[in-house]
């Protein structure tokens, strides 16, 4: 018989040490992998007590990254109804932390262009 696993318990596995994750309903637990994520373990740690399900199938993984998830697998959601909604699709949603480096990087360029262009204009 397959091990459900309430939204709860789910979102008590969201760090480095200990991390699963939902893809179509199943649970993961995708902790020995992150290392070994060719996306790096940030994407992991982002989707970490999420349905991971929009991200996962948006970036097209191949039929062999699919295979792993067999080795992770360690149950099934009990109550999807209880998993957040998405804001949005996944490949438009920045976290916070992204973008405010974004909006950082936007900044200290305009500044060295105008700068740039500063001193050029006084020779």
């Amino acid at each position: 018989m397959t091990r459900q696993i309430t939204y709860a318990e789910l979102c008590q596995h969201k760090s480095e040490e200990d991390l699963w994750l939902v893809i179509n309903g199943k649970v993961y637990d995708v902790t020995k992998f992150l290392s070994e994520h060719p996306g790096g373990d940030e994407v992991l740690l982002t989707e970490a007590g999420n349905d991971a399900t929009e991200p996962f199938e948006d970036v097209g993984h191949s039929e062999d990254a699919r295979s792993q998830l067999d080795k992770l697998f360690i149950g099934t959601l009990a109550d999807p109804e209880n998993l957040p909604k998405r804001a949005g699709k996944a490949s438009d949603m920045v976290s916070e932390g992204s973008s405010s480096a974004l909006y950082i990087a936007l900044i200290v360029g305009l500044v060295a262009v105008a700068g740039y262009f500063l001193i050029n204009k006084s020779k």
